[in-house]
């Protein structure tokens, strides 16, 4: 089994006291990992320093979003109507489809943020469904020096009950001081696992904390070891098959497409850009200011994947 090491590289996520995060998906040479088209790893961050999250509202389309955090808690309202806590260890799923708003702001209890934020690309023929939203906390399984929570698909005997539109699969792993864990997995499955903290060797390749290592299809397990006990993401599903054109807040399949949805999202904003009105993407109850959509650039968005 040959693993690819993806590294990250450093993005800010606001203003300029900004909270950086680590990207590692997309990646020039590799746009996605099943139907995983983004991946953003952040903390622990100090709120004292960073000023926590304050994602004001904000559009999507064609995709999920998968929140997953390790330390702290963020409020999440959506213009679907939905209002709810991001807490460790479990799991929020937001279904943009057609278009939705939403907000993520960390509570004034939060001291430390840690956790990730995640993207699924949904396939062609659901990608312009109905927004929804789902919340999941999942049991802790586990064995010899290791426990996981598995929040979507399957493995350890532990099912997620959140239904996606392509199959996926999403783990928390904790490994103990001189943990070994062999990992059943689909041989259809690509996978992507994000060192969080710790060490990691997979199948002999050691992991650099917050890279991502890429496995293609074909395994039929995945040898997990960790000197010092390790925190990863485990994260897999078939290659998606699809291509798709990925800007901003916005998943398409090509770029008249992104063109459009920026036109609808900035066609709501207020002339003061204070405000929202009602349109493609409804309101966030709040009253927060909305995020204006980037210029586009001047060149025509490539699809990907």
């Amino acid at each position: 089994m040959t693993v690819e090491i993806l590294t990250p590289r450093e993005v800010p996520l606001g203003g300029l006291r900004a909270m950086s995060v680590r990207r590692t998906l997309p990646q020039r040479d590799r746009s996605l990992i099943g139907a995983w088209c983004f991946l953003d790893h952040y903390g622990p961050d100090d709120v004292a320093e960073t000023g926590g999250m304050m994602v004001t509202p904000h559009p999507h389309t064609g995709l999920q979003t998968v929140s997953w955090l390790f330390t702290g808690e963020v409020e999440h309202t959506d213009s679907a109507g939905n209002h709810a806590m991001v807490r460790p260890g479990e799991l929020n799923l937001m279904t943009a489809g057609r278009g939705i708003s939403h907000s993520e702001v960390s509570t004034p209890e939060t001291t430390t943020l840690h956790g990730a934020q995640l993207w699924v690309a949904l396939p062609e023929g659901q990608r312009f469904c109905d927004p929804g939203f789902e919340h999941y906390a999942p049991p802790a399984a586990g064995g010899h020096r290791w426990s996981a929570r598995v929040f979507l698909g399957s493995m350890f005997g532990s099912t997620s009950p959140v239904v996606t539109a392509t199959p996926l699969l999403g783990v928390e792993l904790l490994l103990e001081p001189t943990a070994r864990l062999v990992v059943p997995v689909d041989t259809t499955y690509e996978h992507g696992l994000l060192l969080d903290t710790g060490d990691l060797t997979i199948d002999g390749q050691p992991v650099k904390k917050d890279e991502l290592a890429y496995a293609a299809p074909g395994a039929t397990a995945l040898t997990l070891t960790s000197e010092d006990g390790a925190r990863v993401l485990l994260l897999g599903g078939p290659p998606f098959g699809e291509q798709i054109v990925m800007w901003w807040n916005f998943v398409g399949r090509t770029d008249e497409e992104i063109r459009t949805f920026r036109e609808q999202w900035q066609g709501q904003i207020t002339e003061d850009g204070l405000g929202i009105l009602d349109g493609q993407f409804g309101i966030v109850a709040g009253g927060l200011q909305p995020i204006p959509a980037p210029v586009m650039p001047a060149l025509r968005l490539k699809p990907r994947g």
